[in-house]
């Protein structure tokens, strides 16, 4: 279906409702209208790198990893796979009548935000720090979310709309003031980008204001330059209660009533959040008018009758059991083979288990799942850890010794136990292995979003490059054996390598791998594979002369 169709049938069907009707559509969690034979449908739905949040799906690299494959060609086929997989389950869920958030078509994803600085919690949700790599990869990720049938498979979401890359905990509140060029040369390409190249379907705001307006009511980056300049025709959402910060944070606005006119005049559709709850307020009060709301309905109908959800389509038979299929776990393998960064290698790799008796894998993420998903990530039926992707590999040829070697950032594994509790039990596998794989880093827990569901300690941004200090004495005492070791740096961002640079025989940055990514770990370890991944980020020695974090 083309737009001009789209438009056509949109109009019609939001020139029948009331203004109740219309406020109740411009909620992430639009109401059912039943005379108007209108189901309700939840908007929110993730797919950064595989669908996330409404249980079994394949689980890619993150997309930092991806990022670090610099392959266009494979980003769209990940994203063809996506979505693939999210009509599947819609299919599904719409059989059961199950409307619940994550379960939709409308995926807010990717991520094309500039990873600007290393501290930043949410970088590895992005495929780096270049415009350009963002931009091709996005573009083609975009491509392969939305296909080319007569109607949209998914429709994509670029965010964070615009000039969003930390500090997390600032973020309801800061304000980002970069130069014209800088704004024009850094922070719009990928999205220009993403809506003249990518077509993609919808777009969201960031939460924090940029050069004095917030983004999700942004008179220049949204009207002049989304919709005037670029000519967006889809529709834009807010990030997740952003429009409830204008009023309580940014104080842009004085109350909620207000903050929804402000919204919905610079062209912010839906609203992720509860502000939009007060629309009937705003319009009683005379704020806002009806064609207002018709406006923003309209756009948000157009993107539904695009995805088809009104009329029969090409997807709707779609199969179930595309879902976490071999093809698609075989990509996932694929991507993480290509993503995996061989930092250093003083000809150690790639080993040999002929000339093996013993290895020891060693490390709070060497048997971490999760190690391997980042956030944002699905569910999968089988998860390959780098130690099971070892033992898998050498199999009764050579005698594979496990050692945790310390919590992932506490001090002790065993709550009773004293400090650094498992550091002897590193030491033993040490000296009776030929070799060590020690795996360290992060995981979602210790970077992500500020407060995200995925985040169980809230915590956002790194304070710095270093690991964990219960890391970073197990490192200093594995240096210390005199055994050969090789680092693998399970983390989405740059960590200090300054050590491992130093003492370590080789150095692999894996980043979040997906959930198969052990086995591809394995495979470039022992030689079937050829480490081809580039780094997308710098990793630094040290942050001296680093800019401070609020200086964009």
């Amino acid at each position: 279906m083309n737009r001009q169709e789209a438009v056509r049938r949109a109009t019609e069907l939001v020139e029948q409702m009331s203004v109740e009707e219309l406020a109740s559509q411009l909620r992430f969690d639009a109401d059912e209208i039943p005379h108007l034979d209108i189901p309700e449908y939840n908007w929110w739905n993730e797919g950064l790198h595989g669908v996330a949040r409404a249980g079994t799906a394949t689980v890619f690299p993150q997309a930092i990893g991806l990022g670090a494959t610099f392959d266009e060609e494979l980003l769209e086929r990940i994203g063809v796979a996506v979505s693939t997989e999210a009509r599947a389950k819609y299919n599904e869920n719409e059989k059961h009548e199950d409307r619940d958030i994550y379960k939709g078509i409308t995926l807010w994803s990717p991520n094309v935000n500039l990873f600007r600085d290393p501290r930043w919690g949410r970088g590895h949700e992005t495929y780096g720090e270049d415009p350009t790599l963002i931009a091709i990869l996005g573009v083609a990720y975009i491509k392969g979310l939305q296909g080319e049938g007569e109607y949209l498979r998914t429709a994509a979401c670029a965010k964070h709309f615009a000039v969003h890359s930390g500090p997390e905990e600032k973020r309801h509140y800061f304000d980002a003031k970069v130069s014209m060029k800088e704004l024009w040369e850094t922070y719009l390409p990928q999205f220009e980008a993403c809506v003249r190249e990518g077509k993609v379907e919808a777009v969201m705001g960031a939460y924090n204001r940029t050069n004095g307006e917030p983004c999700c009511a942004h008179s220049y980056l949204m009207v002049e330059v989304l919709r005037k300049q670029w000519g967006f025709q889809g529709h834009y959402v807010s990030d997740c209660w952003a429009i409830r910060d204008f009023h309580e944070h940014h104080k842009v606005t004085d109350r909620p009533e207000e903050s929804v006119r402000l919204a919905l005049e610079m062209g912010c559709d839906v609203n992720c959040g509860c502000t939009y709850q007060k629309i009937l307020n705003a319009y009683e009060e005379g704020l806002i008018s009806k064609e207002l709301l018709q406006k923003s309905a309209i756009r948000l109908f157009t993107t539904r009758f695009l995805l088809g959800m009104f009329d029969e389509t090409e997807y709707d038979n779609i199969p179930y059991e595309v879902v976490e299929c071999r093809e698609h776990i075989e990509l996932s393998i694929e991507a993480a083979c290509k993503s995996v960064v061989l930092l250093k290698n003083d000809g150690i790799l790639p080993l040999n288990k002929k000339k093996l008796k013993t290895i020891g894998v060693i490390g709070p993420n060497a048997n971490s799942r999760e190690a391997l998903i980042g956030n944002y990530h699905g569910t999968a039926s089988r998860y390959v850890t780098v130690l099971e992707g070892i033992q898998d590999y050498v199999g009764d040829d050579v005698r594979v010794l496990y050692s945790e070697g310390c919590h992932l950032f506490l001090d002790q594994v065993e709550k009773l136990a004293r400090e650094d509790d498992r550091i002897s039990e590193a030491m033993t596998v040490a000296e009776h292995s030929d070799l060590v794989i020690l795996c360290l880093g992060l995981d979602e827990s210790l970077e992500g979003e500020e407060g995200d569901t995925g985040n169980a300690y809230a915590s956002g941004d790194k304070q710095g490059l270093m690991l964990p200090p219960s890391q970073q004495r197990l490192l200093e005492t594995v240096a210390e054996m005199g055994v050969p070791f090789i680092v693998c740096m399970m983390a989405g961002s740059a960590m200090d390598l300054n050590l491992a640079d130093d003492r370590a025989n080789a150095v692999l940055q894996t980043w979040y791998p997906g959930a198969r990514g052990g086995k591809a770990v394995a495979d470039i370890l022992f030689g079937e594979i050829s480490p081809s991944g580039k780094l997308p980020v710098t990793i630094y020695r040290n942050l001296q002369g680093m800019p401070d974090f609020d200086d964009y």
